[in-house]
């Protein structure tokens, strides 16, 4: 018994400790920040776009990349993950940009080079400047949101409340606080998020056309959550399954077409 008793302690006390953990240290988990230096377009081998320095409307500067549309063509207003910086896309970009398209980027608060830290409230004032910055140069009807992971949550907020033309979610989630509990089902998750990002309560308030993709195998977010959220958006709507495909590697089968075919090379 007294052995017995001695293990429940410990066990107890280990629970308690990570719970505590989790706590106070979810948003180094939620917001990782692999990269903190900023890089010029130039230097990532992007020389097309143009950096630019935003003020947010709570102060922060945050970097922006700009690679101007062509005439008629759309805009892609890119929500990158959370372990994610722009210098790490820009072969990505440079295929969506090969038919005039145009991109506006943005590297979110803490994120390589972008003064303050990261909050989902912070995001979404990072969001709105970029989104301001964006409809000083085209018609809300031109912009594509695209948000990726964390962006996506990101990418709802924004189009919920702002005019875009098309909106586009890369392994997209119903909320952060559903994430952490199929990630961690043992702790009380939902009573813990300070950053739910609610994507499953904005996303009836969106009503530009939708494309979620989602792989089969991704294990860091769910494609039952993606498939949940699809469910709650309004038409018209499109669901693309990669069966094979995780979390970080869509392009590898098909992601990037199937995007730049939703965006369409023409006005939107």
């Amino acid at each position: 018994m007294t052995v017995l008793k001695w293990l429940l302690i410990v066990v107890s006390v280990g629970y308690v400790g990570g719970l505590a953990a989790l706590f106070l240290l979810q948003r180094s988990f939620l917001f990782p920040i692999p990269q903190a230096v900023r890089t010029t377009p130039a230097a990532a081998g992007f020389p097309q776009a143009e950096e630019h320095l935003l003020t947010t409307d709570d102060g922060e500067k945050v970097i922006l990349w700009h690679v101007p549309a062509r005439p008629g063509h759309p805009v892609v207003l890119y929500f990158h993950g959370n372990g994610d910086f722009l210098a790490g896309f820009f072969g990505r970009f440079l295929d969506l940009i090969a038919d005039g398209t145009g991109i506006v980027a943005l590297s979110f608060r803490g994120y390589a080079g972008s003064s303050g830290h990261p909050s989902e409230q912070g995001l979404l004032r990072d969001a709105a400047a970029a989104y301001a910055f964006t409809t000083a140069r085209y018609s809300a009807d031109r912009i594509v949101a695209w948000g990726f992971s964390l962006g996506s949550g990101v990418a709802v907020a924004l189009a919920a409340e702002q005019p875009v033309g098309k909106l586009i979610l890369e392994a997209p989630y119903t909320s952060t606080v559903d994430v952490a509990a199929s990630l961690l089902p043992i702790f009380p998750m939902r009573l813990m998020i300070r950053d739910p990002f609610r994507s499953d309560q904005r996303i009836a308030r969106v009503t530009a056309p939708l494309l979620i993709m989602h792989g089969g195998r991704d294990f860091t977010i769910p494609i039952a959550l993606g498939e949940r959220l699809f469910a709650l958006a309004h038409e018209p709507k499109r669901f693309v399954r990669f069966p094979e495909g995780g979390h970080n590697d869509l392009d590898s089968f098909g992601a990037l077409e199937t995007a730049r075919q939703f965006i369409g090379g023409s006005k939107v």
